[in-house]
């Protein structure tokens, strides 16, 4: 077994951007490569050359079980003044996947050393944070072949639950999402003479007004979602009418469908603010985004039961409005997704995140079980 704590403490010094993560790609195979390769392959992948899958032969397999780990880190600065803060600066792991990645190489050092009976594939992923690095992956067919995965499991650390405790739920876990930018023309004049300019501010506000509308008078109050703008950029004087206007937001739903119908709607909802304020509105709609992370019901069924009965802190939870690119992942390949509690009282992506390390432990103990009893119940469920 590796040393958790001192593992997690050296990746969270060495936190890098999306498909930047070249010191942490070589950290980890260090890591790896000190572990007993009798049953191990390594590889690496040409379209993401800072991931890492390692595949461990079972001794009598009938299945391939998977485990994702996310690497990157966030353009955030450390504040919590550790002894093992970020080494880079304006960059921390403030999402904690040096937590994500710590615990998939103590599950993979067991396994290192005691052959399971499936095989096992783990996959340290980049560009979770953006540019969907399991998309890319999965598309350029990674995961076929001797590499095909049968079932696939990863966690995300969540500061709100006790440290140790694990959560997940049947269904949908994570919102999908979607990023979105508009921007408004019209034309700029004096201030005392509006009748001869076109306030793209007065457009742009209604149009952020009308919005929240889509989520109240189209989406089912059972279901759920959520539309939310960021960035409102116009004008440059207080006395000049400003002729253009820039917004930049997200969208985010529980199903694709939703996500798909919000499009739509603001698509046409823009076409109305450029006839009704006689402008133009430009709509930019990310293409894809980031799937809903749907939980397989059969798998997590069996997770959920195996975990309740287990020596560790579980709980049923709600869906959240978080993002995170697992979720194209599950579309494909069935699975589950499950939160690890970190007991921590700041939140995710925020300078001060410091999560308890005493979560180690239990998730890498939690999962060889699970991963052991999944492989003795045979076939998926």
């Amino acid at each position: 077994m590796i040393d958790l704590i001192q593992t997690r403490r050296a990746l969270h010094q060495i936190p890098e951007l999306a498909l930047n993560e070249t010191e942490t790609h070589d950290y980890l195979l260090q890591v790896i490569a000190q572990l007993p390769q009798t049953w191990l392959t390594v590889r690496t992948i040409e379209v993401l050359p800072t991931a890492i899958l390692v595949r461990i032969t079972g001794s009598q397999p009938t299945q391939t079980l998977g485990y994702r780990a996310d690497m990157d880190a966030l353009p955030v600065d450390e504040t919590t003044e550790l002894p093992f803060s970020s080494t880079h600066a304006g960059i921390s792991h403030a999402c904690g996947h040096d937590l994500h990645m710590t615990v998939a190489l103590g599950i993979l050092a067991h396994f290192a050393t005691h052959q399971p009976k499936d095989n096992l594939i783990f996959f340290f992923q980049p560009a979770e944070e953006s540019h969907s690095g399991g998309k890319i992956a999965y598309d350029a067919d990674v995961f076929t072949g001797d590499w095909h995965i049968d079932e696939l499991y990863g966690l995300h650390d969540r500061p709100n639950l006790p440290a140790g405790t694990i959560a997940t739920r049947i269904g949908t876990l994570f919102a999908g999402t979607s990023e979105i930018t508009i921007d408004f023309t019209g034309r700029t004049g004096h201030a005392a003479f509006p009748q001869a300019a076109n306030d793209m501010v007065v457009a742009a506000s209604a149009f952020v007004t009308q919005l929240q509308s889509i989520v109240a008078r189209n989406i089912a109050p059972t279901a759920s979602a959520v539309i939310t703008i960021g960035k409102f950029e116009a004008g440059t004087i207080r006395n000049v009418i400003a002729g253009a206007a820039h917004l930049e937001g997200t969208l985010r739903g529980f199903t694709q469908e939703d996500i798909a119908y919000l499009k739509q709607r603001i698509q046409e909802l823009a076409s109305g603010i450029a006839k009704s304020y006689n402008c133009d509105v430009h709509v930019t709609l990310e293409q894809g985004g980031y799937y809903p992370v749907v939980n397989d019901a059969a798998i997590t069924q069996d997770f959920i039961t195996y975990m309740q009965a287990a020596p560790i802190d579980f709980e049923r939870t709600e869906p959240v409005m978080t993002g995170e690119d697992f979720g194209y992942l599950l579309h494909h390949i069935p699975g589950t997704m499950f939160w690890l509690g970190v007991g921590d009282t700041t939140e995710l992506h925020t300078s001060a995140f410091n999560p308890d390390e005493h979560a180690l432990h239990p998730a890498v103990n939690a999962m060889i079980g699970y991963l052991t009893h999944r492989m003795q119940k045979g076939s998926r469920s």
